[in-house]
């Protein structure tokens, strides 16, 4: 038989095991923190852009369309005309989906957007038409306003849209320009 060799321990300082307990409840913390962000965008994707509009809709300073856009007002425009659908506005915008996940920008184009209003999506147009030139809204497009179920690419069918719209100035439509700077004859976007 071996004979055990006893080992005195020492006693831990006071205060060691609320240290040990806090510790413990922070990794846990940090944990949920984590499972939360990684779940929070398919949560948000899985929701109906209809529950997400009536939960926006009672947000201070979203305004509601008759078409059911939505919109906010984040700096006020320098006055002057509103734009109108034979109109070229030159904009900054980026937009993202539900989730937060940014799907396009002007930046990401190298600077603002010239496009025809009237050759946008119907909510996008409706969003400019609402706009003066300095103008800074958020705009929440259904997805009946926005391409619906022909959506594709990095916007999945039936999305709801988030924009970020600064309109820069307006201008005169040329003849032969289009949505997204396709011939007219083309239908434009």
């Amino acid at each position: 038989m071996s004979e055990v060799t006893a080992v005195p321990l020492r006693p831990i300082r006071k205060g060691s095991l609320i240290t040990l307990w806090v510790g413990v409840a922070l990794v846990a913390a940090a944990g949920a923190a984590l499972a939360y962000q990684g779940t929070h965008r398919q949560v948000a994707m899985a929701e109906p852009a209809s529950e997400f509009l009536a939960r926006n809709a009672k947000k201070s300073g979203v305004v509601t369309t008759a078409s059911g856009l939505q919109y906010k007002v984040l700096e006020e425009g320098q006055g002057g005309a509103k734009a109108q659908p034979s109109d070229v506005a030159i904009f900054e915008y980026e937009g993202k989906l539900a989730s937060g996940e940014t799907f396009d920008s002007s930046a990401l184009h190298g600077g603002p957007a010239q496009l025809p209003v009237g050759g946008v999506v119907p909510g996008f147009s409706e969003g400019l038409q609402l706009m003066t030139p300095g103008a800074k809204y958020r705009l929440w497009i259904p997805p009946q306003l926005g391409y619906g179920d022909q959506a594709g690419g990095a916007i999945p069918p039936n999305s709801l849209l988030i924009f970020d719209v600064k309109l820069l100035a307006l201008a005169p439509q040329q003849p032969g320009i289009g949505g997204i700077g396709v011939p007219q004859d083309n239908g434009g976007m």
